[in-house]
């Protein structure tokens, strides 16, 4: 299992197809529809919420509940304000940077479908060299190539249309995955692809796996928090992104050291129950997993943090995957990374055995 290569020609065609397609929080559907298609052969049945999270459960009849967890939205931002020459202006749909607006195209998503448009920017030779204003949230515009408000609502575009970036998937020198919205895509492949071994390894878990996609976690963790308690879980993995540290003006003293192709990262945090959290480090050193440490400070900022203090106490760890640029059209990771990540969640569930409490005081 350690030396043997996860990801294939199917499950890199999945991963292509899921980042690709727009997903903002709010508006996931589409993608979880994808997700669920490819996760099908491997589950033994659905639940779905009102709000889109989606969740492939395996022996559903199991009184003792584990998830594994990732979040299927992405950052995004709606059409707040179209002055009456035509352009836009926007606010987050949750933490969109405003630096990175200028000149990039956008996806416009309307009842009449997507309508392009770019984000202007005024050019270097008109600016004022000497006071030069930085992209703002209250400067940074939509340019949808219409001269009124009248032509931009004939286009079906209005207040509260959702916009998104249209960048799509590459993969960088052979082994890292480059594209918008792997935070947190990555965690529903990568949990899809735990089921698939599962499958193809014929295990025969002793408890019920509840195989979590979670929605709107980037404005407050909010589709966890509803969906753990329909689920009432026993225990909690989560994985999602965390920063690599090593690139240009990252502060290691104040941000720790984590690096993207140095293996999974290990989450401390009053969220993080230790004795699952010391489970999984075993895990890792018994199956000569790489990982690294992170320590957080009240708050993991994850949907741990949701189940962890759902249901009286959900025992919860948190398992990261470095990435580069986050919340940027160019996030990246190294394919090793996913691969141990998907190896650590799979090995740590061969741990766990019906009925553990991971008490202290047992």
């Amino acid at each position: 299992m350690a030396k043997k290569k996860i990801i294939n020609k199917k499950s890199m065609a999945f991963l292509e197809k899921y980042l690709n397609n727009a997903a903002p929080t709010g508006y996931e559907w589409d993608g979880q529809k994808i997700w669920m298609d490819y996760l099908k052969p491997y589950v033994d049945e659905f639940v779905t919420d009102s709000y889109g999270t989606a969740v492939g459960v395996i022996n559903p009849k199991a009184k003792y509940k584990v998830v594994i967890e990732g979040h299927a939205d992405e950052i995004s931002w709606y059409v707040n304000y179209i002055t009456d020459d035509g352009l836009l202006y926007v606010i987050r749909n949750g933490g969109s940077d405003h630096q990175i607006a200028p000149s990039k195209w956008v996806n416009i998503h309307t009842k009449k479908g997507i309508v392009k448009g770019v984000f202007g920017w005024p050019a270097i030779h008109t600016r004022n060299k000497s006071k030069e204003e930085p992209p703002k949230l209250d400067n940074i515009f939509i340019d949808v190539g219409c001269n009124t408000k009248k032509d931009v609502e004939e286009l079906g575009v209005h207040v509260g249309c959702v916009i998104t970036y249209p960048d799509e998937f590459h993969v960088l020198n052979k082994d890292k995955f480059v594209c918008r919205a792997i935070d947190n895509r990555a965690g529903g492949f990568m949990i899809a692809e735990v089921a698939r071994l599962l499958h193809e390894n014929k295990v025969k878990l002793p408890f019920g796996l509840y195989i979590t996609n979670s929605v709107q976690e980037e404005i407050g963790l909010r589709g966890a928090e509803m969906i753990t308690e329909t689920i009432k879980p026993n225990v909690a993995i989560v994985t999602d992104v965390c920063h690599d540290t090593t690139t240009p003006m990252i502060n290691m003293k104040t941000q720790g050291e984590t690096k993207m192709g140095d293996g999974p990262v290990i989450s401390y945090a009053p969220a993080v129950q230790n004795k699952l959290r010391e489970r999984i480090i075993d895990t890792a050193e018994t199956n000569k997993i790489p990982f690294q440490r992170m320590a957080s400070s009240r708050s993991t900022g994850t949907d741990t943090d949701a189940f962890a203090y759902s249901n009286g106490g959900v025992p919860s760890a948190l398992i990261s995957l470095p990435l580069r640029y986050m919340h940027t059209t160019v996030e990246t990771v190294h394919k090793d990374d996913v691969e141990n990540v998907i190896r650590l969640i799979y090995e740590t569930l061969l741990t766990i055995k019906d009925g553990e409490t991971f008490s202290y005081f047992e």
